[in-house]
């Protein structure tokens, strides 16, 4: 059974179409797209287990132009 989660972007301005690219790119993630309001993005991923969500999301922190995540795993 596979694990999927919601995570929540905020990202630097102007850098959002060069983070969503980036994150589209990452093997786990099932879709992302900009939002408006309190986010910038959001992405959805899936995962086997806890530990590679929790890797998944670092990989999203670590890109440039990322200045936050918030991480909401369905259970």
């Amino acid at each position: 059974m596979s694990l999927e989660a919601c995570i929540l972007l905020k990202t630097v301005p102007l850098q959002t179409g060069a983070v969503l690219r980036k994150v589209k790119s990452l093997k786990g993630v099932r879709k992302a797209f900009i939002a408006y309001g309190r986010y910038d993005m959001v992405a959805f991923v899936e995962a086997d287990a806890y530990p590679e969500i929790r890797k998944l999301t670092g990989e999203i922190n670590s890109i440039q132009g990322v200045r936050s995540t918030e991480t909401l795993v369905e259970a």
